[in-house]
């Protein structure tokens, strides 16, 4: 009995450290303080994470995924796709930044992301006639290369290039975007002659959050009394019923059995009032088990491949969609995991193994100072601040916020002064603020101390030494 209860221990260990079949992550890199590369593929080994979606193809990302094969799709960003509409450039693309990295033991990549969500709204049709083509040159520059068998070019795209169930339409109903429509049937067919997958990014997070009427439940996996009904079909959430949406405007085009990657899902933990670690938690607790099971969806029951979004917190996004933009993390900006959670699908929610050897600044704050006798600046300084670095959870049903003025003041300075590396200079706000080694976080509101420079030198250090440079050559 002893040897049975440590065998039935061991495997579940085991299967905890092995993430579903099919499930990936993105890799956003977007911070002010980027966890070095190695770092954090470690940590995608150590938890198990078999795939990664990148946003670029940066050399230092790709050097450390390296010999790990892990599974990669690299990404041409929307500011590249015009030049990619040359062909010459398209295969200058691809020779540096595919064929360099399939040497033996190299990077095991499996797709390229042409753009990301090129056609939203937002966008005023500004990637509206480049990203085709440059879809076509890049599979067409793999294909010569000898990689098209192997490695396929698909365009990540947000669902709003057809209709939704938001829309108060119902699945069977779907249907690309009338204002896009022939555009898209020609990607469909151009994706379908070379047998690559539709990529498309579900947010159930969004629908919420454009809605204020949107059911809560609908926005996940574990019921609810108002379901949607579609010719005998029930959907309990909008997961299900988005997916589908796309199969039949998939469908409607003559393509229906196209295969379907979703490229990016995922629920964030901070800067809305229902972005919180217990929705976050619930979300993902819906979704794994049912990839576990290969349950699919209603018109496309089986195996799905998934990517998460994301992996890592980020800084400096943009927060023009919202403050929660900086929030989709499944690991803070430091690599500690936020909340329990199965990887494999199986229930049995632990902590994800956080990053190793992550080297922080010295456990100081800057904080308000009690003393400060004239603060009729205060706003400006506050405003300042948050200019320039992430003030995001001081907004309304964020976690930061129910800080009173001292509070916020506190927070928006401290938030600068790591962001600049806690340079002395970066903590005075017109003698506003002073340093503390007292932990100054309030409550459920954390008072940051950001990880140390990944470069051996720090930006005040480069800046000095391009200084010297410039005098050395000028005097």
């Amino acid at each position: 009995m002893t040897r049975l209860w440590f065998l039935l221990v061991f495997f579940s260990v085991l299967l905890g450290s092995i993430a579903v079949e099919g499930l990936g992550v993105n890799w956003g890199t977007m911070a002010t303080h980027k966890l070095p590369p190695n770092t954090v593929v470690q940590m995608m080994k150590d938890n198990g994470i078999k795939k990664v979606k990148l946003f670029d193809a940066d050399q230092n990302t790709m050097s450390a995924l390296a010999g790990t094969e892990i599974e990669v799709m690299v990404a041409i960003p929307n500011d590249q796709l015009a030049v990619m509409n040359d062909y010459g450039r398209a295969k200058d693309w691809v020779k540096r930044n595919i064929t360099r990295y399939l040497f033996n033991g190299g990077v095991n990549i499996k797709y390229v992301a042409v753009g990301n969500e090129p056609f939203l709204a937002s966008y005023n049709n500004s990637f509206l006639n480049v990203t085709f083509p440059a879809l076509q040159n890049i599979q067409d520059a793999l294909n010569e290369a000898g990689h098209g068998d192997s490695i396929k070019a698909t365009v990540p795209l947000n669902a709003d290039v057809y209709n939704s169930p938001s829309d108060n339409s119902v699945p069977s109903a779907g249907r690309f975007r009338s204002d896009i429509s022939d555009l898209m049937t020609q990607i469909v067919q151009f994706l379908n002659k070379n047998n690559a997958p539709f990529t498309v990014n579900i947010y159930p997070f969004l629908s919420l959050y454009a809605n204020e009427n949107f059911p809560l439940d609908f926005a996940f996996f574990d019921g609810t009394p108002n379901p949607l009904l579609d010719n005998g079909i029930q959907y309990n959430n909008v997961f299900d019923a988005n997916f589908d949406t796309l199969v039949s405007a998939l469908k409607a085009v003559g393509f229906g059995e196209m295969p379907i990657l979703v490229g990016e899902v995922g629920w964030p933990t901070d800067g809305d009032k229902n972005a919180n670690v217990g929705l976050a938690q619930r979300f993902y607790n819906g979704l794994l088990p049912r990839l576990a099971a290969n349950k699919g969806t209603p018109l496309r029951p089986g195996y799905l491949e998934v990517y998460l979004f994301g992996l890592i917190d980020e800084d400096a996004k943009s927060i023009a969609p919202g403050n929660f933009e900086r929030h989709w993390g499944i690991f803070r900006y430091d690599g500690q995991p936020k909340y329990q959670m199965d990887l494999s699908g199986q229930g049995q929610n632990t902590f994800l193994v956080a990053a190793k050897n992550v080297k922080y600044l010295p456990q100081r704050w800057c904080v308000l100072n009690p003393n400060a006798e004239d603060l009729s600046k205060l706003g400006e300084n506050i405003n300042f601040a948050c200019t320039h670095s992430d003030c995001t959870a001081l907004g309304y049903g964020s976690s930061c916020g129910n800080l009173d003025t001292q509070g916020n003041a506190s927070y928006a300075f401290n938030m600068y002064y790591q962001a600049q590396n806690q340079q002395d200079l970066s903590c005075n706000f017109q003698g506003l603020a002073m340093v503390t080694t007292q932990n100054a976080s309030q409550g459920n509101c954390n008072f940051t101390i950001q990880i140390s420079p990944s470069s051996p030198l720090a930006p005040s250090l480069i800046a000095s030494a391009i200084l010297l440079v410039v005098v050395f050559f000028f005097v």
